[in-house]
């Protein structure tokens, strides 16, 4: 049984929904879990408030405390490539994570995240994310190190503007959308989640995404671009490339949602967040941090 390192939180509703304690209303959210596994986790001591004091069966529902508990999982998978720390200092931790490893605690995944491993290899209990890239795209991911700082870096990501992120991507192209090599595109639209809703979709209204593409290279039957994401909707520079024409290479959820499978690791999606620079907002210093890895020429 693999045990998330991290604490996940949730909020118990205004409305109780007739639990009179915080066991009934875990049962009662997570009705797919068996009950005894809550009873379980519960009287180890695995469920708690957000300082630390320990939940019993006999512990009331409180309206809008946040109840932490540890996601657990069976068989948990191996993602077999590894990690690697750019940077490093007091306040926070810059790494460059591969393909298919989730930042965080997400479905089948508890240990085999980021921030777990970080844990595990530095040691530093502290660590959190300031905000999260897709399972299936590698790069940079920043995360505090010192939660007395940490809301300052967290205002980067929170706040259109203050940080300048970059991506690179190989994208399919056709003979007749054919791109030149310093091509500029700027795609502003509006973007809400689509059916299935693992998946989003372009609609009518007041747009909330927008992205800058770049072409840097074309190869025969694919392109290398340069993206830069000027708002943080999920997918959002997949959706936007994928609407120009230049579907990303190995993407299973654009245009077309593939049959769900195992993950082909031979097959990564060909997106790689690629450069993070900003201001940094404790030390005054100009920041800039770039990616080591490299995407697939095909």
């Amino acid at each position: 049984m693999g045990a998330s390192l991290q604490a996940s939180r949730i909020a118990m509703p205004a409305d109780s929904g007739g639990c009179e304690t915080v066991l009934e209303f875990l049962i009662q959210r997570f009705s797919r879990i068996d009950p005894a596994i809550w009873q379980q986790r519960v009287a180890e001591g695995k469920v708690h408030w957000e300082d630390g004091t320990v939940i019993t069966e006999q512990t009331p529902y409180v309206p809008h405390k946040k109840v932490c508990y540890y996601r657990e999982v069976e068989n948990e998978s191996v993602v077999p490539f590894q990690e690697e720390i750019i940077y490093q200092d007091e306040n926070i931790l810059v790494a460059c994570k591969p393909h298919f490893l989730p930042v965080s605690p997400v479905g089948k995944y508890v240990r085999q995240t980021l921030v777990s491993r970080l844990i595990e290899r530095t040691g530093i209990e502290t660590l959190a994310p300031l905000h999260r890239i897709d399972r299936e795209t590698a790069g940079l991911v920043m995360l505090a190190v010192n939660p007395e700082t940490r809301n300052h870096y967290h205002r980067l990501f929170r706040e259109d503007g203050l940080i300048r992120k970059t991506y690179r991507a190989v994208a399919h192209i056709g003979d007749e959308n054919r791109p030149e090599a310093g091509q500029n595109w700027k795609v502003e639209n509006r973007m809400v989640q689509g059916d299935p809703w693992i998946r989003m979709t372009v609609v009518p209204g007041e747009i909330n995404a927008r992205s800058e593409m770049r072409c840097l290279e074309v190869y025969d039957k694919s392109a290398l671009f340069e993206l830069s994401p000027l708002t943080g909707k999920t997918h959002q520079l997949r959706v936007h490339m994928s609407g120009l024409g230049y579907p990303l290479v190995n993407d299973l959820f654009y245009p077309e949602l593939q049959p769900e499978g195992s993950d082909d690791y031979d097959r990564p999606l060909q997106l790689l967040a690629h450069r993070l620079e900003f201001t940094d907002p404790v030390t005054g210093e100009l920041r800039s941090f770039t990616s080591t890895r490299d995407l697939l020429k095909i």
